[in-house]
This record gives C-alpha cells, structure tokens and sequence, in this order.
C-alpha cells in the first residue's frame, strides 16, 4: 500500500512539477523577446516530457536501467496507442502534407535507430551524444523552416495568457524552481514505488517501467491532448504527440545515456522497440489513408494497445 502511495503522489508531482517547469520557462522566454512559435517547438514541446527525463535519469541512476528504458519506450507507446485514440474520440485529428511525410517518418526512424544502438546491451555516452545532436540539428532545422502566423500567436496567448515583456522574471525563475524541486521528489518516489511493486509481486522492472511509470509520465500529454482537442486544435495534438516521441528518444536517452551509460539486455526490450515501430508505422498508414485519425483510426490504435498490455501480463 506504501509503494502504490509512493508511485501515485510520485506521478501528480511529476504532472505538478512539468505543468510549473512549462509555465515559468514559457514566461521566461516570451520575456527574453522570443516568438511563440520558437517557444512552442521548444519549451512547450520538450516540457512535457520533462517527467519522463526525471523519471528515467533517476532510474539509471538508482540502478533500474530497465525501468527507465521501460519508461521511455513505454510513454512512446502509450502516446500512440493510448492518447491519441483518446484524443480522437473528441474530435477528428486532421494532418498535414508535412507532417504525415516528414514528422511521423523521422519520429520512426529515431526509433528504428534503437534496433542498431542497443544489440550490444549498452547505450554508452558517445551514442548518447550523437542522439543528442541529432536532436539539436533536427529542431535547428525545423525552427528556420517554421513562418510566424497571428493564428499561432493567438492559440499561444489563449493557451499561456499574453506576458508583458520586462516584469515577471521573480515569478518565472520561481516557477522554474517548484517545477524542478517538485520533478526529483516526483521521480524519487515514482521510481521507489515501482521498484517496490515490482519486487512485491514478482513484476520485471521492464514491465514497470512500461506501464505504471510510462503512463504516470505521460499525463502532461494526456492532459495537453485532450484540452486540444477539445478546442479542435488537432495540429497541437499530432505535433505535442509526435514531438514528445522523438524527444523521449533523442533527448532522454541522449541526456541519460550522457549522464550513465544505460545498460539493458537487449533481448528484453527488443520486442517494446518492434512494438514501438509498428505503433508509428500504423500511425503512418491510418493518416496517409485519410488524413485524419477518426473514431475507427483510434479504436484500431487503443485496440492494439490493450492487445499489447494483455500480452504483456499473459
């Protein structure tokens, strides 16, 4: 019962902790004069997953490499197979040319880059720094791309509220700090919890991390989507799910594996990355097809994925 408290206040500091981090960092950086869309590709899209990063650092750290690597692949998972066929039932998901055929296919590839890093049961720090700069170059290129839009910035200021520039660093830096302070207690109980239930009722630390921990990091996405959704802004959706799934490879693992080396057995986790890849690809051919995910789309999703976490506890 301890553990179970442990990992459920774990989880709302880690929701806690991203929505503060997100909220000071945003007013930071519409201060610092930059543009929406700028903060929108960075500072809201790597914000929410934040929890995942402190969930997985911490893990590695802790000695639980299989828990954090779970929570990666995991989260990645659940995004598809658990947030967006949720989304999708409020409102139909519409995409765009580009983002069906260059954003989905390089969230795949940065994915399928997992199949060829970790036979060796180890992502070292020199891995980790390539998936790191790759990260980097990628958002580099997409910010050059990206035209400003008064439909941006309006979204932006429903979202965040318009912050006048030159007053309010005190509340932003302080927001900054309860997120992080709130983001280690939220990791350090979520990671205890889950270590303590698994080892209570004989669970792997893989499976852990999968499930309970993956989706208890998820919930900013979660809650993120849904509020899109209901506003009908199914762009926000694809790109907050799609965005979080390359970060959580590229720059997770990229930072963890910095930080400690991670090392997992390949042979237990290759299975979660192959799922991983066939939830992306699905992703890819439903929206191709129709461009759009509807109601049929997200049951089609959410049915592989209780198939998938069926299987898992078989």
């Amino acid at each position: 019962m301890t553990a179970w408290l442990f990992v459920l206040l774990g989880i709302g500091l880690l929701y806690g902790g991203g929505e503060a981090l997100i909220r000071g960092a945003v007013r930071l950086a519409a201060q610092a004069g930059l543009s929406p869309m700028v903060i929108g590709l960075t500072v809201v899209a790597f914000g929410t997953s934040a929890p995942e990063l402190a969930a997985t650092l911490l893990a590695v750290l802790r000695g639980s490499p299989e828990i954090g690597m779970g929570n990666v692949l995991g989260s990645n998972i659940a995004n598809i197979g658990l947030i967006l066929p949720l989304a999708a039932l409020i409102t139909p998901l519409f995409g765009q040319g580009k983002f069906i055929w260059r954003e989905i296919p390089f969230m795949f590839l940065a994915s399928a880059v997992l199949l060829l890093l970790l036979p060796n049961d180890v992502l070292g720090r020199w891995e980790g720094l390539g998936l790191l700069s790759v990260l980097v170059g990628y958002t580099i290129y997409l910010l050059r791309e990206k035209d400003e839009n008064a439909a941006v910035v309006d979204e932006f200021n429903v979202e965040f509220g318009k912050v006048s520039s030159g007053k309010g660093y005190i509340v932003a830096i302080g927001l900054i700090i309860v997120g992080l302070v709130a983001l280690v207690f939220g990791a350090t109980l979520t990671v205890d919890g889950g270590v303590a239930i698994a080892s209570r009722f004989g669970v792997s630390d893989r499976i852990i991390g999968l499930t309970l921990v993956a989706v208890g990091t998820s919930l900013p996405e979660l809650a993120s989507s849904i509020v899109a959704a209901a506003k009908k802004e199914t762009d926000i959706v694809l790109g907050n799910i799609v965005g979080s799934n390359i970060f959580n490879v590229l720059g997770i693992l990229g930072v963890t594996a910095i930080v400690k080396p991670i090392e997992v057995v390949y042979d237990h986790i290759e299975v979660d990355i192959l799922v991983g890849l066939g939830f992306a690809a699905l992703l890819l051919a439903i929206i191709a097809r129709t461009a759009k995910i509807g109601r049929f789309g997200g049951f089609v999703l959410v049915t592989g994925y209780g198939v998938y976490i069926a299987t898992m506890f078989g």
